[in-house]
């Protein structure tokens, strides 16, 4: 489950991503990093408003007094009689009454007016008259631009009528008008974001061109396997079947197979060819049939075409002949397939049938344990990273992603003493392996948690320092400054150098983007969003970014419409 940022659980923060990342304004360190937290500007509503239900209608059910009632009084009176009916569920009488306010009410009190519309609509609503509600509240939110009920209520109509665009600019209008403190407003705006994203990414990610990862991404991934045979450099020389070993590859590059100049590629870093030299191998009916369908398959996974990838892995799983190496490895891939399409139980059959046939790899459980952390299974996944350390106590990876699950497991649980055992692990694993990035990496993750912000950025250094091409590490950098030094220009300075480095680092782009949404500036933030967008690895990663994009789109429009702006850096 090799990916280019940390592992991210499943639970956590109680907040969406897009709410902390857009309409909070707070850059995401992926894993256990602590986040910059927008605290300033917030409005305070009372408890019992912030998460209340909007179902009742404004205004006294009681009747207005005095001689000579003029218009307004009787529009008044008329709509405390609506009310009444109103809360006796008598919604036809309650919409004739407020029909009757609309009629009596003088065009000028606009602030009347619009509560009687708004009345009115939530009449409507409690007959399920989606497109009457809209209609009031519209004339509502017209004589009253920041008339949050009206712009909720009306919010709510058009999700019923599946306009979730409309709906997701008043909802959004909603949480920056109640400063983010209605659960019931940021779940709607989370709900249709979510909706929008896998409506959008579902068509773009069909249709899109593939697209080869960095040759930095690629290197990342296969270091991820121990027991990959496909990964192995090939060996020289003529040998016999009998006498290949499970390390590396036993024929002459110079041999007429598909299969070994697909791997010759590898090693140049050729890697576009490498899928149509492995089809070669496979139609030919060769030698390297199996290897080379495992190979065309990683490929296809890489350029993000799971369509292509399944049928060749599901062949090289059902070949009882075949090495159990390659076996387990398209196990392993197809089980981290399935995670990322969310297909969790699917994806924890795989992992247990590796583990079944081949129960020394240690890739099995390094993998694993990474997919147990992905379904915040924290004691399982220590677990799997152990036995694979039993197996290869060399294992750096497995290691400090041990560590990682230990605080992890700690910090959710508020234990400071076993926190700081976790910490003294990770400052064993770089004593023992001080050439392992991913250990000062996630090292780094969990000190900005602790707020040693010094200590964490000298960690992202030794990172750079083993692995200068490394983007993912300067976005994190970059974002440890914002939380650090509230440094802006460093902090983007760092992100820049990163899709200097490497220019297909979507983490690098969500995050320029997730940035300038703070600063305010959408439509930079929409470029940096469509640019992460077409660099997506999988389907599920599109929709996030989709609704990410969506919820600066929709702050644009909310913006223009009525002059609404969270705060901003």
């Amino acid at each position: 489950m090799a990916a280019s940022k940390p592992v991210e659980p499943q639970s956590g923060s109680s907040l969406p991503r897009w709410q902390l990342a857009l309409l909070i304004g707070t850059p995401i360190v992926l894993g256990v990093g602590a986040v910059y937290l927008w605290n300033r500007s917030k409005t305070k509503d009372s408890p019992g408003k912030r998460n209340g239900e909007r179902t009742t209608p404004e205004g006294s059910a009681s009747p207005t007094s005095g001689p000579g009632p003029g218009p307004l009084d009787r529009a008044q009176g008329a709509k405390n009689k609506g009310n009444k009916y109103f809360k006796a569920g008598k919604y036809e009488q309650a919409i004739q009454c407020y029909t009757e306010a609309i009629g009596l009410c003088p065009r000028d009190n606009q602030t009347d007016l619009s509560t009687f519309y708004q009345n009115r609509a939530a009449a409507y609503e409690q007959q399920m008259m989606w497109t009457e509600v809209v209609q009031d509240c519209t004339q509502a939110v017209e004589m009253n631009p920041r008339y949050i009920k009206a712009l909720f209520r009306r919010a709510k109509a058009l999700e019923r009528l599946d306009n979730k665009k409309e709906c997701l600019e008043d909802v959004t209008a909603v949480c920056i008008l109640e400063a983010f403190q209605n659960q019931q407003s940021m779940l709607l705006a989370d709900k249709v974001l979510k909706l929008l994203g896998k409506e959008k990414a579902k068509d773009k990610y069909k249709n899109r061109d593939p697209l080869m990862p960095s040759p930095q991404f690629i290197k990342s991934y296969f270091s991820s396997f121990t027991d990959d045979i496909i990964s192995q450099p090939l060996q020289k020389g003529e040998k016999k079947d009998e006498d290949k070993d499970n390390e590396g590859e036993a024929a002459e590059v110079t041999e007429s197979s598909g299969y070994l100049k697909a791997k010759q590629y590898m090693e140049e870093e050729n890697y576009d060819k490498i899928i149509s030299e492995c089809t070669k191998e496979v139609e030919s009916g060769g030698r390297y049939t199996a290897e080379a369908l495992l190979l065309r398959a990683t490929f296809y996974l890489l350029i993000g075409n799971a369509t292509g990838a399944q049928p060749d892995l599901d062949r090289v799983i059902n070949m009882e002949d075949a090495n159990i190496k390659l076996r387990a490895n398209a196990l392993i891939k197809r089980g981290s397939m399935y995670m990322q399409q969310q297909q969790p139980m699917m994806s924890t059959q795989d992992f247990n049938m590796a583990a079944e046939i081949d129960t020394r790899n240690a890739d099995v459980y390094h993998h694993r344990g990474q997919l147990k952390i992905l379904l915040d299974q924290v004691e399982e996944a220590v677990g799997d990273f152990d036995e694979c350390i039993l197996l290869r106590p060399d294992s750096a990876l497995a290691q400090a992603q041990k560590c990682f699950a230990l605080y992890r497991q700690a910090y959710t649980g508020n234990s400071q003493s076993q926190v700081q055992t976790a910490m003294d692990g990770f400052e064993d694993v770089i004593r023992r392996f001080p050439k392992c990035a991913e250990g000062y990496a996630l090292y780094a993750q969990a000190l900005t948690d602790q707020q040693q912000f010094g200590k964490a950025d000298q960690m992202y250094n030794k990172c750079i320092d083993l692995e200068p091409d490394n983007a993912t590490t300067y976005v994190h950098k970059g974002l440890l400054q914002l939380q650090w030094k509230q440094d802006l220009d460093l902090g983007l300075d760092l992100i820049s150098k990163a899709i200097e480095i490497d220019n297909k680092c979507d983490f690098a782009y969500e995050t320029m983007g997730t940035i300038e949404v703070q600063r305010g500036n959408l439509d930079k933030a929409i470029d940096m969003f469509n640019k992460a967008i077409n660099l997506a690895k999988s389907e599920m990663e599109m929709a996030h970014l989709y609704s990410l994009c969506d919820a600066a789109y929709a702050q644009t429009e909310v913006a223009r419409k009525y002059g609404l702006k969270p705060p901003t850096l």
